[in-house]
């Protein structure tokens, strides 16, 4: 293809679910050696656009051209034959496995007899390796590996099947910023190679570093395609909410004094294997207490020994004044903990469940009538908690993994918030949801604190954490560095510093 030309043509998609149009007449191109970005709200139809592109679902109506050719992509085999391949936001890996099996797994070279020939899947492995400029072992086991290669990986595994087109679904959710870098730098090569990325991802920032054009879907249906340098960041940010976004991303001063407040929560001394190393602090009732510092720091390992999933080898915790003995979740949950955690979908969620019964689940005490469960109450319970918490959902008997990851993330919060609980734990509550949805996040924590309630917010967004915390904790090698008030920090590039010991 030559630079400028259509890679990929989608015209007039249309699709719908049980009767609900989830896009309506929707097109969609990117060119050659483009790197195109793809936003929109939760619920827009993005994820179901580029499923439809890879062979997920079929469109009721509408064509895909690929190099100019009409294509009809009914399986994800139809897609990685049209060269189009996706990079997804949680892995498709088999950690079991090296680095060379993944990528050619379900294509396996085969030698003269028939069997699988490992040593030329490895040979193959480093040749794409070379072409992407990167290092990686093809022999090691994945499982070993940490999450920067794993993203390689899944790359390489597109790129080995010849792909011309790649999706990128979140690809930098997961990666520390000099990770993000390098990944960037490798975008870039690609594009001069002629290869098209579609880029999605809410972060604004990202989008101009990298993106060449956007296109932004509202409701199912596409609200512009522009090159990014036509609109400005408050335009994308009003085209996705389909509003203006004022003062959530900024600190919002709160009458909240925890000096005179009573402690809810205290840590002396915490100590559990080598990521919580004697941490001790002490959480108030309507604080919100930040925990900032990079990948391994130890923030999300002293939230699973807050919550009791990972043992507390010396130290002690009191709840209200009175030590308490936390050994699992189930004590937690009684003691008045909750803990959104940081993989929704392997941690948060039973994908394959309903709606209603993931709400529920946390739950079942409030509709028990006797041994046995009232399904009219717990109706009632989840349709309660789907309207408080806006979740956009065609039926709450669907499964939970058909929602979008921001609706997702909304079944997460509710079922925990309906548990009423005194301390809130939230491990990255903001990952891969869209801007309108971070927004309702924040003011919900901040509603939280004003009720009373003493919330943790462990957050790699720098900005976001800084718009809620009154105080940040930073963790370096499982232990405290600092403990500083809101009003010490004076913006981003001063946590940065903090967070990296300078």
């Amino acid at each position: 293809m030559n630079s400028g030309a259509l890679a990929v043509e989608m015209r007039s998609i249309s699709k719908g679910f049980n009767g609900v149009n989830v896009l309506n007449n929707v097109d969609f191109e990117v060119r050659a050696g483009e790197v195109h970005a793809l936003a929109g709200g939760n619920g827009a139809g993005k994820s179901t656009l580029m499923k439809i592109l890879q062979g997920v679902y079929h469109a009721d109506e509408g064509t895909i051209l690929v190099g100019g050719q009409q294509v009809d992509i009914k399986t994800i085999q139809d897609a990685k034959a049209a060269g189009i391949g996706m990079v997804f936001q949680e892995f498709s890996l088999v950690p079991s496995l090296t680095v060379a099996q993944n990528i050619f797994l379900a294509a396996e070279p085969q030698g003269r007899s028939g069997l699988i020939d490992d040593r030329a899947a490895v040979r193959k492995a480093r040749e794409v390796f070379k072409e992407m400029e990167v290092e990686v072992d093809p022999r090691a086991h994945v499982s070993r590996l940490g999450t920067a290669y794993w993203q390689l990986t899944e790359i390489a595994k597109a790129l080995a099947q010849d792909a011309k087109v790649l999706i990128m679904d979140e690809p930098t959710a997961s990666l520390a910023r000099h990770e993000t870098e390098a990944l960037f730098d490798l975008v870039d090569r690609l594009k001069k190679r002629g290869i098209s990325i579609i880029y999605i991802s809410h972060r604004m920032d990202e989008v101009y570093r990298i993106a060449d054009r956007i296109t932004i879907l509202r409701d199912g249906q596409r609200l512009l395609t522009e090159p990014l340098s036509n609109v400005t960041p408050e335009q994308i940010v009003e085209g996705i909410v389909g509003k203006k976004i004022e003062g959530q991303m900024s600190y919002q001063q709160r009458d909240h004094d925890s000096e005179t407040a009573a402690p809810v929560l205290e840590a002396r001394g915490l100590t559990s294997g080598k990521r919580v190393r004697n941490v001790s602090f002490t959480l108030h009732a309507g604080e919100i207490l930040g925990l900032a510092g990079l990948m391994g720091s130890g923030r999300t390992e002293l939230a699973r020994v807050l919550f009791g999933i990972d043992p507390l080898e010396s130290g002690e915790l009191l709840l209200r004044g009175r030590k308490s003995s936390i050994s699992n979740p189930r004590k937690a949950i009684e003691a008045g903990l909750a803990l959104i955690p940081e993989d929704r979908r392997a941690q948060g969620l039973v994908l394959d469940h309903s709606v209603r019964e993931n709400l529920l689940l946390p739950l079942l005490d409030q509709i028990r009538r006797g041994p046995f469960l009232d399904p009219g109450e717990g109706k009632n319970l989840s349709n309660s908690l789907i309207k408080k918490f806006a979740v956009k959902v065609a039926h709450p008997n669907k499964p939970v993994r058909l929602l979008s990851g921001g609706n997702q993330q909304k079944v997460v919060l509710a079922k925990w918030l309906g548990t009423d609980p005194d301390v809130l734990i939230l491990d990255e509550p903001t990952a891969g949801v869209d801007i309108g949805t971070k927004s309702e996040i924040l003011d919900m924590i901040r509603d939280l604190a004003n009720a009373g309630k003493a919330v943790i917010v462990i957050s790699s967004e720098y900005p976001e954490l800084l718009a809620v915390s009154d105080r940040v904790l930073v963790l370096r090698d499982g232990s405290v560095t600092r403990d500083l008030k809101r009003s010490e920090i004076d913006d981003e590039e001063s946590l940065q510093l903090a967070v990296q010991g300078v």
